[in-house]
């Protein structure tokens, strides 16, 4: 069997809808109707495949006959009840996000993550640096943003200075109209904005949810 007859077959042993695989897998629904008529997908959305339907790669490709890894999720839910599967959507990144001085970060949509449904997240960014490492966030983390202007002080915001980006703690002191943007990380100085200042900052949002690897 080809690729495409795989994943086929394997869709439809799960009974699950084109559009269904591409919300899971994070893709386009074009995307799967593609790969089911001959289009192979890129190295990450193959093992996204893989993983979701508990294969290896190389049955996908055809270079093994027997389906592996895990012996198939749905076989590890009936052996083991308390296990369940979340129900996820998924949410655009838009491209990074400092975690040291802030970073020019345009607006790249093409790129999504998946977040659990009861985490309210419009969007998400990647974190660069390690400014905010006592909070637990690292380099490399995916920093889940629910899109707000204001946020209370103490809380962990993406905010943009002029075109830049930076996550930091935000504490605003109204009676003296400054602003501090402050790093979870001895090495670093606060960022202090005043009066006229302001003028050329605005948050995003305030961060919600991570995903991060095990390091």
């Amino acid at each position: 069997m080809t690729f495409s007859e795989k994943l086929k077959k394997l869709r439809k042993e799960k009974k699950i809808t084109q559009e269904q695989l591409a919300q899971i897998i994070g893709v386009e629904r074009s995307s799967i109707g593609k790969y089911e008529t001959g289009t192979q997908p890129s190295t990450d959305i193959m093992k996204r495949i893989a993983d979701y339907f508990g294969v290896t790669v190389d049955y996908l490709l055809g270079r093994e006959e027997i389906k592996k890894a895990a012996d198939n999720i749905d076989s590890l839910l009936v052996k083991h009840p308390q296990l369940f599967r979340p129900k996820m959507r998924k949410v655009p990144i838009l491209g990074g996000v400092a975690c040291g001085e802030p970073i020019y970060s345009p607006n790249l949509d093409e790129e999504f993550a998946l977040v659990n449904e009861d985490i309210n997240a419009d969007f998400a960014l990647v974190a660069k640096g390690d400014s905010m490492i006592n909070a637990g966030i690292g380099d490399g983390d995916v920093i889940y943003i629910q899109a707000q202007d204001m946020v209370d002080n103490g809380q962990i915001a993406a905010v943009i200075i002029s075109e830049e980006v930076t996550l930091k703690r935000v504490y605003y002191y109204r009676d003296k109209n400054k602003l501090v943007l402050q790093p979870e990380n001895p090495s670093y100085e606060p960022l202090v904005y005043m009066n006229e200042e302001l003028n050329e900052i605005r948050i995003l949002g305030r961060a919600v949810a991570q995903l991060r690897k095990i390091r």
